[in-house]
């Protein structure tokens, strides 16, 4: 009795503790059971109820033992790898296993099992030594065994049913690490250190996969376990969330991947992610990870540049200067000498070196891990930043998109409006809207572009809904269509369709990090603002350019013909009001364009140029860019839908001015007067009111009120609106 009582305690059941599962043929996909089947035989009855509720209560603990071990076995089962390599044969099946039946390995869980298998180890010893005293000495047989096995009836139970809640939910990876992590705070000291040891052998695991990701740029995770997932291609394909960067970044993935893996290859899986982890430090090891993805692997392309690029100024040089050692495993790696260059294998050790003192710590430090994420995240963005700042050169990208989409370089536009004047005042044809406007982008690029500005090459114009983008190094452009084409003429002039004039910019490898479409968007948003208010403003200008001629023609005329000059003043005293109101479009026009590209582009400009001579850390550049971006917006109004209703609406009317002038047409003349005064009168009581003016979103608005307000016209006027008092031409009193 006493060997078949010892022998149920390592799981093995005969004639006087049976197993109720017996009938069953136990193998490794047999699942837990969700009860203790070990019992003392039914005809057994000359033990005491005591000593068989006694000895019902020992053999549970061989149960224990025996599930555990069972859970151990099939979680450490290393046949899935051979499997692997069968699974694609014709049969379709391994083993002789069903494919139905087929289960996920999981590493966490080997892990789980080889920390479970040292706890029964202990079990197993101490069983061994129970029978040692027992054969030894005549002692009582279940009070010793009671009391030799007295700390493994709080460990054993909790254990089980550890196990049994892993395999009925399939939990695996960072789901079990949190659930180990869960069941560590428990009050029972030997409990603790238990779950504590099996933590720690999960976290080998994770942080072996923290130094494969964050030394060596490379995802280690077979069985999707890491917090850190690769993006299916069948995801991306039918994302509809990011369809304009899929298809950017589709066309870039078979000459640099590492671009597509930046924008949409890598992301944080939430289910995967332990609880203990917070979000921030999650998205500081994606980003250290894909920064020195970048980092080893260079594109071709930027390795073959041949140029030589400024050095990095010796204060941005903080090399943490630990030699390191290397006990994570050494892969190869691609572009080894400009890579190493990217990437000094002293940081790299220095990555591997803090990763390794985590590793080898018995408990898990929330607060070091953090400090170490941080850490190494800082040396990957102080890289980052020397790759793309100083080796890509990205502050003369910045000007060049300052120069092109921000209007910075006024005599190239100005000159591309002057060529393209005529055929804007025809509506765009569907088939040749962008070649059309390609003769004029050239002859303004060939005036105004000198030689030494190697930007202009990466900028494209192009029409969003007419076809293909039209390239500024295209040096062999087709002869436009004459603007006189019959098919193109009409009564009226559409504004709204060459509205959608549009620029791109190219961007080569490394600057794809930085200037992202989500980016390019906004400055495009940026510039589609900028150039229709700078051909509003040309177009008034040319308007009066084009008055005053008249105007001297028909004073030479005058002092040849006396008799009609009754007539020319009559005619002048009539159109006098006109006048005045061209004189406030064009001097609202100006105003606003004024504080656009000087209160609002060039302040932000020279902060952000501040930013970048301070900061030496890749993430804070792009939030400083970010911020840059959207106060361009922000204090641009573009984010206001009120307000740019109203100026869309002003530059039309001004627009529709001009052309109704230049065509001698006076029937809507005194309409769009009307029009353009309450628009922008509204303007000015929006612009004014303490939600806009007394905020810090727009810090040089009020500048610009005063320009606008520096005799009291608007504010009267817009008084007079308020009291639905709408002013007529006729009665436009003149600003200077």
């Amino acid at each position: 009795m006493l060997h078949e009582l010892l022998l149920s305690l390592l799981g093995y059941t005969g004639d006087l503790i049976i197993d109720t599962r017996e009938s069953e043929t136990l193998s490794s996909q047999t699942p837990i059971s969700d009860e203790c089947t070990f019992k003392l035989a039914p005809n057994i009855d000359f033990i005491d109820p005591s000593d068989r509720e006694l000895i019902e209560r020992i053999i549970a603990l061989g149960f224990y033992y025996r599930e555990l071990d069972r859970f151990s076995a099939k979680s450490r089962n290393l046949s899935w790898i051979r499997s692997s390599n069968e699974i694609s044969n014709p049969l379709g099946t391994v083993s002789g296993m069903p494919e139905g039946k087929r289960e996920n390995p999981s590493v966490y869980r080997r892990a789980l099992a080889n920390g479970i298998v040292e706890i029964l180890s202990v079990y197993r010893s101490a069983v061994l030594h129970i029978e040692q005293l027992l054969l030894s000495e005549t002692m009582p047989i279940l009070a010793t065994v009671t009391q030799g096995l007295n700390k493994f009836f709080s460990l054993l139970p909790p254990l089980y049913e550890l196990i049994l809640e892993i395999e009925h939910d399939d939990i695996r990876g960072g789901q079990l690490l949190n659930l180990l992590y869960k069941r560590y705070h428990c009050g029972v000291p030997e409990l603790q250190t238990c779950i504590q040891r099996l933590l720690w052998h999960g976290h080998q695991v994770m942080y072996n996969q923290l130094a494969s990701w964050m030394v060596y740029g490379i995802l280690q995770d077979q069985h999707r376990e890491f917090f850190i997932t690769r993006q299916e291609d069948r995801d991306i394909e039918n994302s509809s969330s990011h369809p304009d960067i899929s298809e950017k970044l589709a066309r870039l993935s078979t000459d640099d991947v590492s671009l597509t893996d930046w924008h949409l290859g890598f992301h944080i899986c939430l289910d995967m992610l332990p609880e203990y982890i917070p979000m921030r430090v999650a998205e500081s090891i994606l980003f250290a990870g894909k920064a020195v993805r970048v980092l080893r692997n260079p594109s071709p392309s930027f390795q073959s540049g041949g140029a030589v690029y400024p050095q990095m100024p010796k204060s941005f040089h903080k090399i943490h200067g630990l030699a390191g050692r290397s006990q994570f495993q050494r892969v190869p790696v691609i572009n080894k000498g400009m890579e190493e260059d990217l990437l000094p294998q002293s940081e790299a050790d220095n990555i591997e070196t803090m990763l390794l003192d985590l590793k080898e710590s018995s408990e898990f430090h929330k607060r070091s891990f953090e400090c170490a994420v941080d850490s190494i995240q800082a040396i990957a963005a102080s890289h980052l930043w020397q790759l793309v700042v100083v080796r890509a050169d990205l502050n003369g990208h910045l000007r060049a998109l300052k120069d092109y989409f921000l209007l910075a370089k006024g005599d190239f536009f100005q000159c591309f409006l002057e060529e393209s004047r005529q055929l804007m005042r025809l509506p765009p044809r569907q088939s040749t809207a962008e070649a059309d406007l390609m003769v004029p982008f050239q002859l303004a690029a060939l005036k105004t572009i000198g030689e030494e500005d190697k930007y202009f090459s990466k900028v494209s114009l192009r029409m969003p809904s007419f076809g293909i983008a039209v390239k500024s190094s295209q040096l062999d452009p087709p002869k436009a269509t004459s603007s006189t084409d019959g098919t193109r003429a009409s009564s009226k002039m559409s504004f709204e369709g060459w509205d959608g004039i549009a620029l791109e910019y190219s961007v080569d490898w490394p600057l794809h990090l930085f200037f992202t479409q989500e980016v390019l968007s906004k400055y495009l948003k940026v510039f589609q603002y900028l150039l229709r208010l700078k051909r509003t403003q040309m177009e008034l200008e040319k308007l009066w350019a084009s008055v005053m001629h008249q105007y001297h023609t028909d004073f030479a005329k005058r002092q040849n013909d006396r008799d009609k000059c009754s007539i020319t003043n009559e005619k002048r005293q009539r159109l006098r009001p006109m006048w005045q109101v061209r004189e406030h479009m064009a001097f609202l026009i100006r105003n606003l364009q004024f504080y656009i590209q000087v209160d609002v582009i060039e302040s932000q400009w020279n902060i952000l140029q501040a930013h970048i001579e301070e900061s030496h850390d890749f993430t804070e550049l792009v939030g400083f860019h970010q911020e840059y971006l959207s106060a361009l917006i922000s204090q641009a109004f573009l984010d206001i839908g009120s307000v740019s209703r109203i100026l869309d609406g002003i530059m039309k009317l001004c627009l529709q001015f001009c052309w109704n002038n230049e065509t001698q047409d006076t029937s809507e003349l005194e309409h769009i007067a009307e029009e353009f005064n309450k628009k922008s009168n509204s303007l000015y009581t929006i612009l004014r009111s303490s939600r806009l003016a007394g905020s810090q979103r727009a810090p040089f608005l009020r500048r610009f009120l005063l320009r606008l307000n520096l005799n009291s016209f608007f504010e009267a006027t817009a008084r007079g609106v308020l009291n639905v008092v709408r002013p007529r031409p006729s009665l436009v009193l003149n600003q200077h």
